[in-house]
């Protein structure tokens, strides 16, 4: 209600004393948003957790045998400071927020005790008139029977047109979460007021894809209020650690942390039961945690570029899983779990440690990729039942030989056995079984005579032997490509099939007699 003039009107000096109250009330600067000083919350105590994790795990810290305890209590000490001054800074604009708005509380409640003073002062229509004599309006205070004054209801004032102005009429300092999205680089601040921000928007997507600023190595506590989040991009950035709050994600789907600095995964990380596509790649981490084998939802799992020595036997557990990639590790052997993937299309364990594969990779009905490039593989199991593999790379290793069980492998296209050098020696005499085979690489290695039934490849369009010595067919041929081979090893084989046999003294005259005779042909 407004305040009307009556016989008792407030002296001039009354009325200078409440026109400087507002004056003083309007000429604050922006006033923070909930949105954003929630947001600063969630930086402190976000911070202040991180803190006490840190300063925990350096009192933990045991002195090297060689380092004297008391010049190692200074070394604690210094790391105890690095990370005080690190989190000064990463708080300093929240705090800085968040004492303001406190500020803001205090105005508040002076601004509600001159209310209810002019209140009590004025008649029950509660309108004062400020104007000159001749009853001109000039500043109308409007005061309501609630409590305006708190924060989500500003005091409002009205000048002499009538025209009503909010105390917080002006945006806050910090920019919009819009601009935060056009930003490049962005502080602890801003991402925690982007998560606010999409938590109240009910946002399903959120990518932050390299704009967290260098210094950030968390991300605020407050991101587990993004409940309807599908997909989550935080790739690319410097993160040292997920906060534990991210099992609160039931929505998310799809999880792109590849290319920052994680060195573990909460507990609860095996809360996302609704994963499906987790990309881990480039990181720090050597192990997964134990309630990672509740991700049965999970298709695709990206853990190349890390720093694994062995999987868990809960990988088995993945049953859901089509695409696998452990590149880039140091893996020395697989868990015989890794059979209870049955739905597995694609594996690539290249760059590894591995030695051998187990027996239970032959359960993998449905693979279709498997690449062991650059591994320490001596010998492949059984591969009779992979009756869907169209790609095979087992190229650096220490190959011995191919098991026969690999031509029933019917579907194969593609197949990578060189640079196995003085290991391998011969190829499967039913390689002519796998006649899809597009794409054939034997080079660098110390086979002499490709089996007869090579000349049954007819879809072979690639073939590489370089600097492995060929003698059947010569290495000349073998230069003139794919179908020049398939074709004279068909010639050949029908030649001597329909000649007697000669003595063994005279096999090298006719071999050269029948190279002659072929290459007159070709040409």
């Amino acid at each position: 209600m407004a305040l009307t003039p009556n016989k008792n009107d407030p002296s001039p000096t009354y009325v200078e004393t409440v026109e400087e109250i507002m004056k003083s009330y309007k000429s604050l600067p922006p006033r923070p948003s909930i949105e954003e000083v929630e947001a600063a919350m969630s930086v402190v105590k976000t911070v202040n957790y991180e803190e006490q994790e840190r300063l925990e795990e350096i009192s933990k810290e045991v002195a090297p045998q060689d380092v004297p305890p008391e010049l190692f209590s200074v070394l604690q000490e210094v790391r105890k400071s690095k990370v005080l001054f690190r989190s000064h800074e990463q708080m300093k604009e929240a705090v800085h927020l968040v004492e303001l708005d406190k500020i803001f509380q205090t105005f508040d409640e002076l601004i509600q005790r001159a209310s209810e003073l002019v209140s009590a002062k004025t008649s029950p229509e509660k309108e004062l008139n400020l104007g000159g004599p001749d009853g001109e309006i000039g500043i109308e205070v409007v005061i309501s029977d609630d409590e305006s004054v708190r924060r989500n209801e500003e005091p409002k004032i009205e000048d002499s047109k009538g025209m009503s102005l909010n105390a917080s009429s002006e945006p806050p300092s910090i920019p919009s979460a819009a601009k935060y999205e056009e930003s490049k680089q962005l502080s602890l601040m801003r991402v925690a007021a982007i998560i606010e921000s999409s938590a109240k928007a009910e946002a399903e997507f959120l990518d932050l894809q390299g704009k967290l600023m260098d210094k950030i190595e968390w991300l605020p506590l407050s991101l587990g209020k993004l409940s309807h989040i599908i997909e989550l991009n935080i790739a690319d950035n410097n993160l040292m650690v997920l906060p534990s709050t991210i099992g609160s994600l039931k929505s998310l789907r799809k999880l792109d942390v590849h290319s920052n600095q994680l060195f573990n995964l909460p507990d609860s990380f095996g809360e996302l039961l609704g994963l499906t596509d987790l990309d881990l790649h480039a990181n720090r981490l050597r192990s997964l945690p134990a309630s990672f084998k509740n991700l049965k939802d999970l298709i695709s799992l990206d853990l190349s570029s890390n720093r694994f020595a062995h999987l868990p036997d809960a990988i088995g557990n993945l049953t859901s899983l089509k695409k696998l990639s452990v590149q880039l590790n140091e893996l020395e052997e697989l868990p015989y779990t890794i059979g209870s993937c049955l739905l597995l299309v694609e594996l690539r364990l290249d760059f590894n440690q591995l030695k051998a594969l187990p027996l239970s990779i032959s359960k993998l009905q449905y693979l279709e990729i498997l690449t062991l490039h650059y591994n320490r593989i001596k010998v492949l199991p059984t591969m009779g039942n992979l009756l869907h593999l169209k790609e095979l790379d087992v190229s650096f290793n220490e190959l011995e030989s191919i098991p026969e069980s690999l031509c029933h492998a019917v579907s194969l296209k593609k197949l990578n056995v060189g640079k196995n050098f003085s290991d391998l020696r011969a190829l499967p005499k039913s390689i002519g079984n796998l006649e899809l085979l597009e794409e054939l690489d034997i080079s660098d290695n110390q086979i002499f005579v490709l089996p007869d039934s090579f000349r049954f490849l007819a879809n072979l369009k690639v073939f590489h032997a370089d600097q492995t010595p060929l003698e059947l067919p010569p290495t000349e041929i073998a230069k003139l490509g794919a179908e020049a081979v398939v074709n004279f090893m068909a010639e050949f084989v029908t030649t001597r099939d329909m000649r007697p046999q000669r003595p063994v003294k005279q096999r090298g005259f006719c071999l050269q007699f029948f190279v002659n005779c072929f290459r007159v042909e070709t040409a």
